[in-house]
């Protein structure tokens, strides 16, 4: 299996150069440790790091496909990342949703103009292969694919430019994309850094796979029951590997510990997290004794919150 390259990443950092924000990394002077930087995804057009990968899967698409027309599956951040990108190109997207994912989410996909489509939880994917193969439409997959690997390998290429001598990276985990790509940038342009994923403890397929050293399953009901809707999915055989390759360690965070993260966050970093984006800072403020010591970089990996959930959460 061919692996994503560092060489990839910088040829997507030129494809979505003037497209994705280069988000800051922002010292967090309310940290006692004061080794915290955030680097905020949710200040990205569509609110989460998803529109890298999104614009530079869709810029390596020849112009008769683009023409075509593209087709995703995705809870939500990746539904509007593709929306946004094919509008940018002026192709017609499909998004194919589960009808449990956040009404914002959702009205900011149709916001692009694409067509959404919502069905039960669990068969969004093969509802979206089906399509695509009835329309003749691309598919834009939310991580299992080179193109949209390296696309969110650009965060962590940031991350070292702009932190040469960070210590701990940490990335939340899902699909594994953006930790596949974000951790093959720091191996080859900042390797004395040790990658972290974090997942919530009720969706830590990852963290045991990892552990026994070959994926597990873990039932959809399971996974779902995290606050974290962005974290529900499991890595591809794609992402795993890559996984296996980049990441040196797995925290988990309680459902509580997100909650509190994402209070502090909006309270002392001044910045709305989604659970999904809230579980690294979690991992640092309420982990530490299981991570490495130094300069560290949390990955705010969006800010996508319900209004309604967020609004309980800081009344907490």
């Amino acid at each position: 299996m061919e692996l994503v390259t560092i060489s990839d990443i910088e040829a997507a950092a030129e494809r979505v150069r003037d497209v994705a924000v280069r988000t800051p990394l922002l010292l967090q002077t309310w940290d006692p440790r004061g080794t915290l930087w955030l680097k905020p995804e949710s200040l990205q057009p569509v609110g989460a790091f998803k529109v890298r990968g999104a614009f530079n899967a869709i810029a390596t698409l020849d112009e008769e496909r683009r023409t075509r027309g593209v087709i995703a599956y995705s809870s939500g951040n990746h539904a509007q990342a593709v929306a946004y990108a094919a509008q940018r190109y002026g192709v017609p997207a499909v998004i194919v949703v589960p009808d449990v994912a956040p009404r914002i989410k959702v009205e900011a996909t149709r916001s692009y103009g694409a067509e959404v489509i919502e069905v039960p939880i669990g068969e969004h994917e093969a509802k979206a292969h089906e399509l695509a193969t009835e329309r003749g439409l691309t598919l834009v997959p939310p991580y299992d694919d080179a193109a949209i690997i390296a696309g969110q390998g650009t965060a962590g290429l940031e991350i070292a430019e702009d932190l040469p001598d960070v210590e701990v990276v940490l990335v939340p985990v899902s699909g594994g994309g953006l930790a596949a790509g974000v951790g093959t940038a720091i191996k080859a342009r900042a390797p004395r850094a040790r990658v972290i994923g974090v997942e919530p403890a009720l969706a830590a397929d990852t963290a045991e796979g990892l552990r026994l050293g070959r994926q597990v399953d873990w039932p959809q009901a399971d996974r779902a029951r995290t606050i974290a809707d962005g974290l529900r999915a499991q890595p591809s055989e794609l992402t795993f590997a890559h996984l296996r390759k980049v990441v040196d360690d797995m925290v988990t965070v309680t459902e509580d510990e997100i909650r509190e993260a994402m209070r502090t966050l909006a309270r002392k970093a001044r910045l709305v997290a989604e659970p999904s984006g809230a579980v690294t800072t979690a991992a640092y403020l309420s982990h530490a004794g299981e991570l490495p010591p130094g300069r560290t970089v949390a990955l705010v990996s969006g800010g996508n919150a319900d209004p309604a959930m967020f609004a309980e959460i800081l009344a907490g």
